[in-house]
């Protein structure tokens, strides 16, 4: 499955490059510090230029669970929203709480800057060591209860590998047979 609707928001799946997504908002899953770095943040830096990064240091940082918007620099998109999710370290510390907070106020700060379609990354699965079935079952139920209050038109999270897409799609299929 690579489409869901809830409410009257389109989710769907997608496996690419999240710097080339034609929607308003692209999340990039960013350090506290929100200095760049390697993975989906190092990619966003790179494809929007100097700009984000100016702004970003403006800004100073952003805790995890947390999210801040700057400008898309040469994104095709009007803005990127930076959120930190957590760094796994087993699970109880907290961590499902951070990452769908960070799904959540991403899609909230977003939507209070007028964007009606959104792109996200798997949040923290990468150097961040998140568990990725684990991560896609937190952010498909933040996402699911966040945008019957908000006016968001479609999230689309886009993959990198073969392996995240699969497990997006079970997670999908899971939230649709409920």
């Amino acid at each position: 499955m690579t489409e869901l609707t809830v409410d009257k928001t389109r989710l769907t799946l997608v496996q690419g490059d999240i710097t080339v997504q034609q929607v308003d908002a692209i999340v990039n899953a960013a350090n506290s510090a929100l200095r760049g770095g390697g993975g989906v943040d190092g990619a966003i830096h790179r494809a929007g230029g100097p700009d984000i990064m100016a702004e970003c240091r403006r800004i100073g940082g952003c805790p995890p669970g947390q999210a801040v918007r700057t400008t898309a620099g040469r994104l095709s998109a009007n803005h990127v929203i930076h959120t930190v999710g957590p760094v796994w370290s087993g699970g109880d510390a907290g961590e499902p709480d951070l990452l769908a907070s960070a799904y959540r106020r991403s899609l909230e700060v977003a939507a209070a800057h007028g964007a009606r379609t959104v792109a996200f990354p798997s949040i923290s699965t990468g150097v961040y060591g998140y568990p990725k079935d684990l991560a896609a079952e937190t952010a498909l139920d933040a996402v699911t209860t966040a945008v019957i209050n908000l006016d968001i038109d479609q999230v689309r999270f886009v993959v990198f590998g073969d392996d995240d897409l699969e497990i997006y799609q079970r997670a999908m299929q899971a939230r649709a047979s409920e």
